[in-house]
């Protein structure tokens, strides 16, 4: 069984949205989620300040450890439920191959079935 590693940047009151719907589209892999809170980014525009303090809104990293089969299906969730394309600072995910893992045998079967189940 192979794996896909995705990375979303999300506001960080979409979060439990975000989380929520993954997991119904099938991120229910090894980890589930891990959350990292208040990450700050930059995109094409330089944010705005005020008295030397930027006026930004907090971004969370969420990562998802997600059987292959089932990661497009989450990616473009993600996308939709966080609003990336509705503007531009939104958000953004993105997805890379996992060469190996560990720690993950115990889904493997259950992970087997949720995939035949897709397929």
């Amino acid at each position: 069984m192979r794996f896909k590693l995705i990375i979303a940047f999300v506001e960080d009151t979409k979060t439990d949205a975000v989380l929520d719907a993954a997991r119904s589209a099938g991120a229910t892999g090894a980890t589930g989620a891990t959350v990292i809170n208040n990450a700050r980014g930059e995109g094409l525009n330089q944010k705005t300040t005020f008295f030397g303090l930027t006026l930004d809104v907090q971004k969370d990293v969420l990562l998802f450890v997600v059987e292959e089969h089932l990661s497009r299906k989450v990616l473009e969730t993600i996308n939709k439920i966080g609003e990336f394309e509705q503007e531009s600072g939104q958000g953004i995910a993105i997805q890379i191959d996992i060469e190996d893992a560990v720690g993950v045998t115990h889904q493997i079967e259950r992970l087997t079935k949720v995939v035949e189940d897709e397929l």
